[in-house]
């Protein structure tokens, strides 16, 4: 363990953790078989926090993703999955939540040798295993109550007007590499609760976990071909998938470029999209708030706990009003502190490293450019030399009287970077808040409830927490603006893998 002041002389490696986990090489799972690419080709995995090389898993072709899509189509066209019976989804979809809680600790140990993230991460909700399964036995609880409605005729003869909510069909889900367990879980679990075949593509930065969440799913009694794999880097695999004809939605959560992209190249066929992308949200504190400084831990904390800030929800941008900079500011400063790197394994360690170099560095990048434009570097600043030296660490960073149209307060960093900014009255807050390409999420600390309220009407993002943040299987999550389109979660998600169909019914001889 390391933390951001103190050295260990320990060298790091995961081999050992590769070894007791019995990692194998990854395979792609096509049509009910696990086997290797094509073409034979590999991809080299390189945990960030040593460098080592850790595991291979193939890379499919553009016809590995073919004939993936092809026998997702063959199983939602000929197959038993969506015509199965409402009981028998369901006990399927419970089961499977079941053995991903029997799992939990293999599939903990799993992501940790993926991306990095500490094990000690696993108790947060949001980022457990736990959670995953909620999300599977929360959408099988729909599969029976999917319904439409019976209207009244509007005109002509006597006849019954109704509508139906059926399976979209051919789902192609792309996971990033940061949060596996739950946006693998808010993809799959509504896609098949509503009768949907899928081809999945976990990230190349997070796979082996992912994979073993499919074998157990296969495990649960999971219909040939109804969920088929291709592991491989998106710009070629996950383009294959999203350009294919016989894909009928596309669900992909990644970076707002990657968005773009989606939305261009499914255009040509009309396909249904649903993207979750990045996110700047503001944590908006008051003078009233309960505890500032307990304000100014819990949004560093979603800034550096876990994940580093490598999370498209990470309150990254503080509102702080002025009167109270100086106490948000120690809060923020005392959980910066408070952060341990070092081996994931390690109960201690409360942090990732960036998942790669070129995260690293780009990170770095943003640091050079914060002092450039003014901000005042509060703590951090730099990447974590010593016997963490061979790993993508980045200290804990604060930036204070930071200007809200500066690059550091409007471009989505992805790392534990956090700018802040001052107002002087609500109106102002609202203002800043507001002043963003994206809407994904926000957080507001005050102890007045109209307050409260009113800023939750005025905030453009998805999601608002008062004085605190999650995420429940339950709500529908997504952003307005360059955050994304659609909903994961809830019945707004379940919805979104369904199309709804009208059909008129004589009720005598005579034409409607």
């Amino acid at each position: 363990m390391t933390s951001t002041g103190t050295s260990t002389s320990k060298t790091l490696t995961m081999r050992p953790r590769v070894e007791a986990l019995g990692l194998k090489t990854g395979q792609l799972h096509i049509n009910g078989q696990w086997r290797d690419s094509g073409d034979g080709a590999r991809w080299t995995h390189h945990h960030p926090a040593t460098g080592e090389v850790i595991g291979e898993f193939a890379v499919a072709t553009v016809t590995d993703v073919d004939e993936a899509v092809l026998a997702a189509r063959k199983a939602f066209d000929d197959g038993p999955w969506r015509n199965m019976r409402a009981g028998q989804r369901i006990k399927l979809l419970n089961r499977y939540a079941n053995l991903l809680r029997d799992n939990a600790e293999e599939l903990k140990g799993l992501l940790a040798l993926d991306n990095g993230v500490p094990l000690s991460f696993g108790g947060i909700y949001a980022a457990s295993i736990e959670a995953a399964a909620d999300i599977f036995d929360h959408h099988a609880g729909w599969v029976d109550k999917v319904g439409g409605q019976t209207l009244p005729a509007y005109q002509g003869g006597d006849h019954l007007a109704m509508t139906f909510r059926e399976p979209i069909g051919v789902v192609a889900a792309i996971l990033p590499w940061n949060a596996p367990f739950l946006l693998y879980a808010q993809k799959i679990a509504p896609a098949l609760a509503a009768g949907c075949t899928v081809v999945l593509k976990p990230s190349e930065y997070a796979t082996f976990s992912v994979l073993r969440m499919v074998e157990l799913l296969l495990d649960a009694g999971l219909p040939e071909g109804v969920i088929n794999v291709v592991t491989g880097p998106g710009e070629t695999v996950g383009e294959a998938m999203i350009t294919h004809d016989a894909v009928d939605k596309i669900s992909f959560t990644g970076s707002r470029a990657v968005g773009q992209h989606v939305i261009r190249a499914s255009a040509s066929t009309l396909k249904r999209v649903s993207l979750e992308l990045g996110g700047k949200s503001p944590a908006i504190v008051f003078p009233d708030a309960p505890n500032i400084t307990l304000a100014g831990m819990t949004t560093m904390g979603t800034v550096t706990m876990g994940l580093s800030g490598q999370a498209c929800i990470a309150h990254t941008r503080a509102l702080v009003h002025r009167d109270v900079l100086d106490e948000f500011l120690a809060g923020a400063e005392m959980m910066a502190g408070a952060i341990t790197y070092g081996d994931p394994f390690d109960p201690a360690v409360l942090a990732s490293p960036l998942i790669n170099d070129k995260q690293m560095q780009r990170v770095l990048g943003y640091l050079e450019r914060g002092q450039e434009e003014g901000g005042r570097l509060v703590t951090g600043g730099s990447r974590v030399e010593g016997e963490l030296s061979a790993g993508n660490f980045v200290q804990p960073t604060i930036f204070a009287d930071v200007d809200n149209r500066s690059t550091l307060a409007q471009e989505e960093i992805f790392g534990p970077v956090l700018s802040v900014v001052t107002f002087e009255d609500e109106a102002d807050a609202v203002r800043l808040a507001n002043d963003t390409q994206y809407g994904l999420g926000a957080g507001v600390y005050t102890s007045d409830v109209s307050r409260a309220m009113r800023m939750a009407k005025a905030v453009r993002a998805g999601t608002v927490g008062i004085n605190g943040f999650n995420i429940e299987p339950h709500l529908p999550f997504g952003g307005f603006k360059q955050s994304g389109m659609g909903r994961e979660g809830g019945q707004a998600a379940f919805e979104a893998f369904t199309e709804l169909k009208t059909v008129l019914l004589p009720l005598t001889d005579e034409v409607m």
